[in-house]
């Protein structure tokens, strides 16, 4: 049975022809609660239309008019009275019985905008919608960009200052940085010691050492042997072989006191009258903690429990000929044994190798000695021929050996006058330092090494 449900949608037996493939509805029964569609009127002769291709869709300006008074008013009076559905946007029919049609889902295709009046609405949604795609992209793209940069590999931060504070002061600069300003303060506002005899304790160990310290360690790799023999505290007296041309060897066994030794202590050094007649030098020897060596000052040192260091050679020894390296000159009248006998301290022998190669003397320059009101203007193989180059020492390797302690408690103070006793005293710290100078020289594999 063929009928036409909508105006232009031609159904038979309750199926649109368009969809060929869609199932037929249910028919009610007429007079079942739903009005009766009114029937034509006699005479009136409908038109049959004829059957469409499968899968095509009748187009409601394609059917005929309806003739003889049905006019558009009356087929939509009449539709408005009859509760059959009518066509869904989708193409599926609803049964005519008086229940309410289900509203069929649209095809995705035949999705489409609501379009306003001047598309002005349109276009503030389209605009809204770009916007918020483009912010959800920032934030995407934001996203992916910490997550790259938490699973990148972290560089190294570069800081200028660590890294010149590391390649001057080594790992812990921050530390020796603190303690230089420190330092400064307390040279500007006048916060420092000076004893007696000018020595300056903080200006020596954190300055005056420190300029000797990387030739101790590094360029002559000085090895000290023997340095639990000297005494933790009290007055102890150091006596020492000379040698060398300029005297490093004293510097040097003062800073193996200083930065080696379990107390740390301080060699206070007994220097011949011409060092403090020098300009700058004699001033720099003050605040060392120096002396003039004489046995009143040598006395007083050792009674305040200071170690006192003497080079009973002198000149003799510093300035000897590279030929005679090793054999050690005259003590002199032995007035350190006196100050020892006086004030009960013990005596140190110590033996000192590898300061008489530094500086190979082979020849001396009177004229220029006497002109300069100095002992010798030595003349070594570097010196004066390569001009200031030459005052650069020999990297040779030192040996520092500090020997078993001569204790004096035993004698009486008295017994400083006794010159047979100070003779043989004397002489006995000048053989044990000898005999040490000979084993040292035997163990040494090579000058520089």
């Amino acid at each position: 049975m063929t009928e036409k449900s909508d105006v232009g949608v031609v159904r038979l037996n309750g199926v649109r022809l368009d969809e060929p493939h869609a199932q037929p509805e249910p028919q009610t029964q007429p007079g079942a609660g739903a009005p009766r569609r009114p029937r034509a009127s006699a005479g009136t002769k409908r038109p049959i239309p004829s059957r469409p291709e499968p899968g095509s869709a009748l187009r409601p300006e394609s059917a005929p008019a309806a003739a003889n008074g049905a006019t558009a008013d009356g087929d939509a009076s009449a539709r408005a009275s009859q509760p059959s559905s009518s066509a869904s946007p989708s193409g599926e029919a609803s049964g005519r019985s008086g229940a309410r049609p289900r509203k069929a889902l649209p095809k995705p295709e035949e999705i489409h905008e609501p379009e306003s009046s001047g598309g002005e609405t349109g276009s503030a949604a389209n605009d809204a919608r770009a916007t918020e795609s483009e912010t959800s992209s920032a934030f995407e793209a934001g996203a992916e960009a910490e997550a790259d940069a938490a699973s990148a590999p972290a560089w190294p931060r570069f800081d200028m200052i660590d890294t010149v504070g590391r390649l001057v002061g080594g790992g812990d600069w921050e530390r020796r940085a603190s303690r230089g300003l420190a330092f400064l303060r307390r040279r500007i506002t006048g916060d420092y010691e000076i004893d007696e005899f000018g020595f300056d304790r903080e200006l020596t160990e954190n300055v005056l050492l420190s300029l000797f310290r990387p030739m101790y360690e590094r360029y002559f790799r000085v090895e000290a042997r023997g340095l639990e023999r000297v005494p933790d505290k009290g007055g102890v007296l150091i006596v020492a072989n000379h040698s060398g041309t300029l005297p490093l060897d004293a510097v040097m066994t003062q800073i193996a006191l200083a930065d080696h030794h379990p107390a740390h202590r301080s060699l206070r050094m007994l220097a011949a009258d011409v060092v403090f007649t020098m300009p700058f030098i004699g001033e720099l020897a003050r605040k060392a903690g120096h002396t003039l060596a004489c046995t009143p000052d040598a006395e007083r040192l050792l009674t305040q429990g200071e170690v006192v260091g003497v080079w009973p050679e002198g000149f003799k020894g510093i300035g000897k000929p590279f030929a005679d390296r090793y054999r050690l000159q005259r003590f002199g009248r032995g007035g350190f044994v006196s100050a020892a006998l006086r004030t009960g301290t013990p005596i140190v022998p110590t033996a000192i190798v590898g300061a008489e190669e530094i500086y190979p003397k082979i020849g001396d320059i009177k004229p220029l000695a006497r002109l300069l009101g100095v002992p010798y203007v030595p003349v070594t193989p570097t010196f004066p021929w390569l001009g200031p180059l030459g005052l650069i020492p020999l990297p040779s390797k030192w040996y520092i050996a500090f020997g078993e302690p001569i204790d004096t408690s035993a004698y009486d103070p008295g017994s400083a006058d006794d010159p047979m006793l100070v003779f043989n005293l004397t002489d006995q710290v000048r053989e044990t330092i000898q005999d040490t100078l000979y084993r040292l020289l035997l163990q040494r594999r090579s000058v520089f090494f």
